[in-house]
């Protein structure tokens, strides 16, 4: 896989993630999805720079 398809599969991944974070646990706490969006953010930008970057 080259770097800008495995880019675009890792964006697709997260999104779904946080949409399903938000769906399943944060329905109604805006402070706690927030907070909880910016951690899953931050954690698949490290797996981006750690993985992607390099190809």
């Amino acid at each position: 896989m080259d770097k800008n398809s495995a880019t675009i599969v890792l964006i697709l991944v997260m999104v779904v993630v946080v949409v399903g974070a938000d769906l399943l646990f944060f329905r109604h706490q805006f402070w706690e999805r927030l907070s909880a969006n910016v951690g899953i953010v931050l954690i698949f930008i490290a797996v981006y720079f750690r993985f992607i970057a390099k190809l």
